[in-house]
């Protein structure tokens, strides 16, 4: 099976062509959120360096959020015509779920992950999740919360269902509120940093172990846990103005 893997959910414009989970090409670079210049040049490239093209795609796979509400729409509308053309399989996957991706195969971290994305003003997205069965499994569903709230969120989780075991926190949230979490978790371990980054080719890998498990495949959305800040300054106005 041939995956083409798209993310735009962040400052990095990422592509990648896998075949099963093998990476063909990767081509991840931080563009400064210019995606909707530099995507499709960067698709082509990945075809011209692997000698593929669309119609040899078995599975298209793109990053549905969190993040830059401008450039997930670009990730998924993309996916979209490519899938109106060729009718090729898609699947969006969560840009947290892909940073739990990245500690996958490491042997030397805990078996829990949370994915933690900064949003500004004490706020974050999170989630957590397991290395289970050779894959990654959902515990706790993607959210938008304060940082005193997501960490009351695990701790009441840690201390129900996981035995205070020791969780490993991976994002950038992780970096901006370090000190937040190690005042709540002792035992809390942090990724490097080079892999609190989004990653196409883990979201890719994710994208694979879905398509395998058999679920059936749904329209690809945006995951969006929070309004937009235009439409949030707007209904404030109109609060205002009331």
């Amino acid at each position: 099976m041939k995956i083409l893997s798209i993310d735009t959910a962040s400052n990095v414009c990422g592509v990648s062509i896998l075949e099963n989970n093998n990476l063909l090409c990767n081509l991840d670079t931080n563009t400064g959120r210019t995606h909707s210049e530099n995507l499709m040049p960067m698709i082509k490239e990945a075809f011209e360096k692997t000698s593929l093209n669309l119609k040899d795609m078995d599975l298209l796979v793109c990053d549905i959020g969190p993040g830059s509400f401008t450039g997930i729409r670009i990730g998924i509308a993309t996916v979209k015509a490519f899938f109106d053309s060729l009718n090729i399989p898609c699947i969006g996957i969560s840009s947290l779920e892909a940073l739990a991706y990245n500690l996958k195969n490491d042997i030397n971290e805990n078996k829990y992950i949370c994915s933690i994305l900064d949003c500004k003003n004490d706020n974050c997205y999170f989630a957590l999740y397991e290395k289970k069965n050779n894959t990654i499994e959902t515990l706790i569903e993607p959210q938008a919360e304060t940082v005193e709230a997501t960490i009351a969120i695990l701790n009441s989780y840690c201390n129900d269902t996981l035995e205070n075991s020791s969780i490993t926190f991976i994002g950038d949230g992780s970096e901006v509120y370090k000190k937040n979490i190690e005042t709540s978790f002792c035992n809390a371990k942090f990724a490097s940093q080079n892999l609190n980054v989004l990653n196409s080719y883990n979201l890719g890998l994710a994208g694979f172990e879905h398509f395998n498990s058999g679920i059936e495949l749904e329209e690809v959305l945006p995951l969006y846990l929070k309004k937009p800040q235009a439409q949030r300054q707007l209904e404030e106005r109109e609060k205002q103005e009331k």
